[in-house]
């Protein structure tokens, strides 16, 4: 069961930065970063490892490593969730997309396996399925098109709505040096839970995992 807490607000240390960012009609902030996945690239050649699905791992794992990205809010309140999974966009062969979830597990080849059987499932039936509901997950794009340098998000205001959201967009190598390979990852958060700081954090975590590729 993954069943959250409530976070003790009246002595979190946050507590008038929550109040303040609650009032805003746009709440959240986004950051994109060019992280360097060379290591990481090579890894998945040698070993035959999508690359996509060790994106989605390692930084779920650092995620999950950090409390804000499990807060959720839930009226006037915030929830800490133990553990949070995945939710991603996959390309349909119609050329539309669909939202595939899938349980996170430290142990990546059963991660990965979570991943193969969801994926497999929505390419024999592929649905929308947004699941409004859920708040135990990082919601994800891949967008293996585009190097972009910004992102900005659908939104649906006056909905309760405080996960993040994780975007990969397409790998490209420096004109200064070739051999290096960086990725374009954007994310974006609500600003009464985290601040930069917090998504600073994620960065940092995640551009030393990418360097261990312990997968």
């Amino acid at each position: 069961m993954n069943t959250p807490e409530y976070l003790d607000i009246e002595n979190w240390n946050r507590k008038k930065h929550f109040h303040f960012f609650r009032k805003y009609e746009q709440p959240f902030f986004n950051l994109c970063v060019n992280v360097e996945v060379t290591s990481l690239k090579r890894h998945c050649r040698e070993n035959k490892v999508s690359f996509s699905v060790a994106l989605l791992y390692l930084s779920l794992q650092v995620a999950n490593r950090i409390p804000e990205f499990r807060y959720r809010i839930r009226q006037d309140k915030v929830v800490i969730y133990p553990l949070l999974h995945g939710g991603s966009t996959i390309f349909n062969k119609d050329e539309t997309f669909s939202f595939c979830y899938f349980s996170f597990s430290e142990d990546f080849k059963r991660f990965q396996k979570n991943w193969q059987e969801m994926l497999t499932k929505h390419e024999d039936s592929p649905i929308l399925d947004p699941q409004e509901n859920r708040e135990d997950l990082i919601h994800y794009s891949i967008l293996p098109w585009v190097s972009f340098t910004s992102v900005s998000h659908a939104r649906r205001f006056g909905q309760e709505d405080s996960i993040p959201k994780i975007m990969f967009g397409k790998y490209f190598s420096p004109v200064t040096n070739e051999e290096k390979i960086l990725l374009p990852v954007s994310v974006e958060v609500h600003h009464a839970l985290m601040d930069g700081w917090h998504v600073g954090k994620f960065f940092q975590g995640f551009q030393e995992e990418l360097e261990k590729t312990l997968l």
